[in-house]
């Protein structure tokens, strides 16, 4: 019977020291990922550490490219209405200096002449 509990307890003891060597190799693996990770978060943190002032630089610019743009939006946009007034002037003149022709010099049909 003592014979029986000592090969019992070795087998619980072998068992343990197996369990305890596999937690004992999970903790060093752990431990150098860990490692990795906080010199990849410092690497990081130093590479974008003056990504804020490029953020709001390039803000600023086109802040004030917008507010440089904003006058040439207005004379671009009265300068189309210039020539859309033009390009209805235009049509009402061939329209009615040539009443027989219709624009790029074809005749009108006879149902339409006067």
């Amino acid at each position: 019977m003592v014979i029986t509990i000592i090969v019992f307890n070795v087998l619980i003891a072998s068992i343990l020291l197996y369990v305890a060597r596999r937690v004992w190799l999970l903790r060093r693996k752990l431990q150098r990922i860990n490692n990795t990770l906080i010199a990849l978060n410092r690497s990081t943190q130093s590479a974008l550490a003056g990504t804020p002032n490029a953020i709001y630089k390039g803000q600023m610019g086109i802040y004030q490219l917008k507010q440089r743009n904003e006058p040439l939006q207005i004379q671009i946009q009265r300068v189309r209405q210039v020539l859309s007034l033009l390009s209805v002037g235009q049509q009402a003149w061939q329209r009615f200096s040539f009443p027989n022709t219709v624009f790029l010099g074809r005749p009108t049909p006879r149902r339409f002449r006067k």
